[in-house]
């Protein structure tokens, strides 16, 4: 894929989190601080589909915006084809890694393994 393509959806994400994150502070702000860290209130959160689903796709947009961040920060300290490639791999799998155990978390709260 082009740098330049990636580094659109890099902004895309930025932008789509900022818009999402705000309306989850938004929606955290509804009740106290404290009873929002309530195990209670996670696990209803989590099992509340359309407030889920608005999680997991917070959790995809910063992992690829992150991840990609960090391949770039990585491609500017050293260059090289065999470096490049294992850096972005590795960004990738890592991504999909954290993307895979937050989706666990929400998929098993949902199926009342939790």
């Amino acid at each position: 894929m082009r740098e330049s393509t990636i580094m659109k959806i890099h902004y895309g994400t930025a932008l789509a989190a900022v818009a999402l994150v705000a309306v989850h502070v938004l929606m955290r702000l509804t009740m106290g601080f404290a009873e929002s860290l309530e195990y209670e209130s996670v696990i209803a959160n989590y099992k509340f589909i359309p407030y889920a689903a608005m999680l997991e796709l917070i959790l995809i947009l910063l992992s690829i915006h992150g991840f990609n961040g960090l391949r770039v920060i990585l491609l500017e300290l050293k260059q090289g084809q065999l470096y490049e490639k294992a850096v972005s791999y590795g960004c990738l799998a890592a991504m999909f890694g954290l993307i895979a155990y937050g989706s666990r978390t929400i998929i098993m709260t949902n199926m009342g393994m939790i």
